[in-house]
């Protein structure tokens, strides 16, 4: 969710507006600031496929519209890197229909995983953000907490060596959700704060929520209330994006 932010044309201007409606929930609208160059620009094809995956994601809409981009992306991809790269856009578009019970699409996204895995070389700039989508399949998917630990790190690792700062707010926030689960909550509670605040300080406004709610769950009370509070605000002043994180900001109903 975060390989991307330069076009071949690497135009700033560009892709300043993109972060920035991306950052805020925007993906359409950054996606249509793509268009145009999307059209005979692998990259920027790629870019924009990406963002409306990402708005699949997080709003559960949009599913056309992001496969349209896709095939476009894929289409124009020569490289091994650049089919590995759409690979990998599909393996997300597979994942997220199936998490959010649109479609199952498990086996095309493992084998689509299992396609860019075979394209993207191991030090290549691509890879992390691979490993980091191979990392959600095995834990949201196959329910294996030692194999997304392990792809995890990788990730880590590699978007450490890469500079991938957004990427590196998803490692953190994983690792730490598998660490809550086995209940270690001091390494939990660090890594919550650090993707929250690498988030707070890159301005990615809809990826904080999550962020506060996720640190809520390791803290105690009346910090944890203190946190869900915020991400209700934020929550709601994005328009309930992401859509998934209605259940876990709902309180539960008092008994009578």
């Amino acid at each position: 969710m975060s390989g991307y932010g330069t076009t071949a044309d690497d135009d700033p201007p560009l892709q300043t507006a993109v972060w920035r409606l991306r950052s805020r929930g925007c993906w359409a609208d950054a996606a249509a600031l793509l268009e145009p160059h999307a059209k005979h620009d692998a990259e920027a094809a790629l870019q924009r496929a990406a963002l409306l995956i990402e708005r699949c994601l997080y709003t559960e809409q949009g599913w056309t519209d992001a496969e349209d981009a896709l095939r476009t992306a894929e289409a124009l991809a020569r490289s091994d890197e650049a089919r590995g790269a759409a690979a990998c856009e599909r393996g997300q578009l597979g994942y997220a229909s199936t998490l959010l019970g649109v479609r199952d699409r498990a086996d095309e996204a493992r084998a689509a995983m299992g396609r860019a895995a075979a394209l993207i070389a191991p030090g290549s700039p691509g890879r992390p953000l691979l490993d980091f989508r191979r990392g959600l399949i095995a834990q949201n998917l196959a329910d294996s907490a030692q194999s997304a630990r392990a792809a995890y790190r990788r990730a880590h690792a590699g978007a450490t060596a890469h500079g991938q700062t957004l990427l590196l707010s998803f490692t953190w926030r994983h690792l730490a959700s598998l660490a809550l689960r086995e209940g270690e909550l001091a390494e939990a509670r660090h890594g919550f704060a650090e993707s929250l605040r690498i988030r707070e300080e890159l301005g990615y406004l809809v990826g904080t929520a999550p962020a506060l709610a996720a640190l809520a769950d390791a803290e105690p009370e009346p910090e944890a209330a203190r946190l869900r509070a915020e991400a209700a605000r934020l929550f709601r002043l994005l328009g309930g994006v992401p859509t998934w994180l209605a259940a876990q900001l709902t309180p539960p109903a008092t008994a009578v």
